[in-house]
């Protein structure tokens, strides 16, 4: 496990008294979906609910899945459970926990969900966005181990990163930084983001959708990714050109990471990990190109090595990180 510098004596990463005992509750909301983990200090999991997000119903009917799905997980749990930790997409102010506008989660405006969880079950609530709650998962538990510069690339619904810059999770000045999926990477392209061209646009599940329609609008009046990887395993040379594209923008993208952070490792979460032939070694062969030499040296482009369960303990490291509760 790396090291990890102290918290000031007496006090957690986020201001709050470190706890030495007891599991923690995750919430992970997603545009798609939410789950509900319990799990240890250590990582491990006992308890896991998932449920459709859904949130064109607006966030009083999700906050309610929610409140519902953990108050099943404190049953399960019983007095055990010492906090509640929350990874969601930004942009956030992530120590007040309040989601601002995520791009992914319409009607979730500047709702303050920290307070909201903390006046329901009376338990200290962390927040944090989940590129940085990926990230922290992997730098703690997965490819990032070891290292001390890691930027870990959520690519799902959405299209974000969280930076671990000197061995500390880096938010920026306002809570912003690692908002990767807003880069311009090309005059055009599918909207996303707020804007043509952006890096979400094009390597994100649902910008890479959105290019199959722009691209073949016969062939695929609707598509998902998944339906658009499944044709390019079945040699579709439609579905591969769609790909060429979307790695083009990819590589772009992870060559400004490279030249800009000059970190060890570029961890992939998402589709990333899952659609590797199609989306990232074509990516990589242009970060390899566009990128300078002495970056490219150093970094390693790698999957999650935590897999489809890095979402469930990214849910946990918002605790794990601002409460201190990392057991080592």
């Amino acid at each position: 496990m790396p090291e990890i510098p102290p918290a000031p004596a007496g006090l957690g990463k986020g201001g709050a008294q470190p706890m030495t005992k007891g599991t923690i509750i995750g919430i992970d909301i997603g545009g798609t979906k939410t789950a509900i983990i319990r799990g240890t200090r250590k990582g491990a999991i006992l308890h896991r609910y998932q449920f459709p997000t859904a949130a064109h119903r607006g966030f009083p009917a999700v906050f309610e899945d929610i409140a519902r799905a953990v108050r099943n997980a404190l049953t399960d749990g019983g007095e055990d459970v010492c906090a509640l930790s929350v990874s969601v997409g930004g942009p956030l102010d992530v120590l007040s926990g309040i989601i601002k506008i995520p791009p992914n989660l319409p009607g979730c405006y500047n709702v303050p969900l920290k307070k909201l969880l903390s006046d329901r079950f009376h338990l200290p609530v962390y927040v944090e966005h989940d590129g940085n709650a990926g990230a922290l998962a992997e730098f703690y538990f997965g490819a990032g181990r070891g290292c001390s510069n890691v930027v870990f690339i959520t690519m799902g619904t959405g299209f974000g990163a969280g930076l671990i810059l000197g061995g500390r999770l880096y938010r920026g000045t306002n809570d912003v930084a690692g908002e990767i999926g807003h880069i311009r990477v090309a005059e055009d392209g599918p909207e996303a983001y707020g804007k043509r061209g952006s890096l979400e646009g094009y390597a994100s599940g649902t910008g890479i959708a959105k290019l199959a329609v722009e691209m073949y609008p016969e062939r695929w009046p609707a598509a998902t990714a998944p339906d658009l990887y499944s044709a390019f395993r079945a040699g579709s040379a439609e579905a591969r050109a769609v790909f060429a594209r979307a790695s083009m923008a990819l590589g772009r993208g992870l060559a400004i990471i490279a030249d800009t952070l000059n970190p060890e490792r570029i961890i992939l979460g998402g589709i990333g990990m899952r659609m590797w032939d199609a989306l990232v070694e074509p990516a990589c062969a242009v970060l390899r190109e566009e990128a300078l030499p002495e970056a490219v040296e150093v970094c390693r482009v790698v999957p999650a090595a935590l897999g489809e369960s890095i979402g469930d303990l990214a849910a946990l490291c918002a605790a794990l990180d601002q409460g201190d509760l990392l057991e080592r």
